[in-house]
């Protein structure tokens, strides 16, 4: 059975990507919902089995294999819909998800898929992190971003549901290079994680743990091995430019991406791994003969 009961009122869909639930008196609070219809609705199924309720919905950021499932919810159900500050407008508008990984520019029709854009999705309320009310549910929000901009995770006695804060090793494994937006803030955030006191937490891609500690460690290791490997080929190559660095990377990782969109997933990573090196003053940039181009900085 993949729908798995926590303690007496806490439970999660474990699958490829997890799916939360929290129950208390009336009230019923999902968290994500999938990548699509097919996902949450073993779940629904579960829920009325059990006769448990569905009267809220919480989506911890705005990917779509956190979201995908959200309208269906929405159509089958009459849920209250939350999600943070910034992702909202992702959830509202999916296409600007495939738009900013495409520069911008007007995606191709490649990129209009179930992977990175999901149907869009009702917010009835934007919140931010502290404490919320889900009907009867009483519940801490914390600001976790790295991976998504704006991603909350949700603390209700004392699960955590920790989103895409932190990754199972098999899934970095998978994934080669995890997707983020902001390493720096990935790795503050991981760090943040080791300090919010929890009975056991629920991974956006991974199995319940007591205690993770060393799991997100071991994350904040993998991280640093990627940060270490940017500013080593900067390094040896004098100067590398923008296009170049991806594909050391990449090759250096195994990394196998033959569609558009996965090779933009893994653009915008090692993009926000080279930034925060950049930021922290370990690499600089400029522009060559229009090329963005990063070198290592004279000590």
């Amino acid at each position: 059975m993949t729908f798995k009961q926590i303690n007496d009122w806490c439970f999660y869909d474990h699958s490829s990507v997890n799916i939360g639930y929290i129950h208390k008196g009336s009230t019923g609070l999902l968290i994500d919902s999938g990548i699509d219809r097919s996902s949450v609705k073993k779940v629904l199924k579960e829920l009325e089995k059990r006769q448990l309720p569905l009267t809220h919905l919480f989506i911890t950021h705005a990917h779509a294999d956190h979201y995908g499932g959200a309208s269906y919810v929405q159509n089958a159900y009459d849920v209250h819909t939350s999600a943070p500050v910034l992702e909202e407008s992702v959830l509202s508008n999916p296409s600007l998800e495939p738009v900013y990984l495409f520069n911008g520019v007007a995606p191709l029709n490649e990129l209009r898929n179930k992977f990175l854009e999901g149907p869009p999705v009702r917010i009835d309320r934007v919140v931010d992190e502290g404490q919320v009310d889900f009907g009867h549910i009483t519940a801490e929000l914390f600001l976790l971003p790295g991976h998504s901009h704006h991603q909350l995770a949700l603390k209700a006695g004392d699960i955590l549901y920790a989103a895409d804060s932190y990754f199972s090793l098999e899934t970095l494994q998978k994934h080669r290079i995890p997707f983020l937006v902001d390493a720096g803030e990935a790795i503050h955030s991981l760090e943040r994680l080791l300090a919010i006191p929890s009975a056991g937490t629920v991974p956006g891609h991974g199995s319940f743990e007591t205690d993770p500690s060393e799991t997100i460690r071991q994350n904040i290791v993998y991280h640093q091995r990627i940060l270490d490997a940017v500013q080593s080929a900067v390094e040896a190559g004098g100067e590398v430019t923008h296009e170049e660095l991806i594909s050391i990377l990449c090759t250096k990782w195994d990394v196998h991406a033959p569609a558009l969109g996965q090779w933009l997933l893994y653009r915008t990573a090692v993009t926000a791994y080279a930034v925060t090196l950049k930021k922290a003053e370990v690499i600089q940039d400029r522009l060559v003969d229009h090329k963005w181009v990063f070198s290592a900085i004279s000590r």
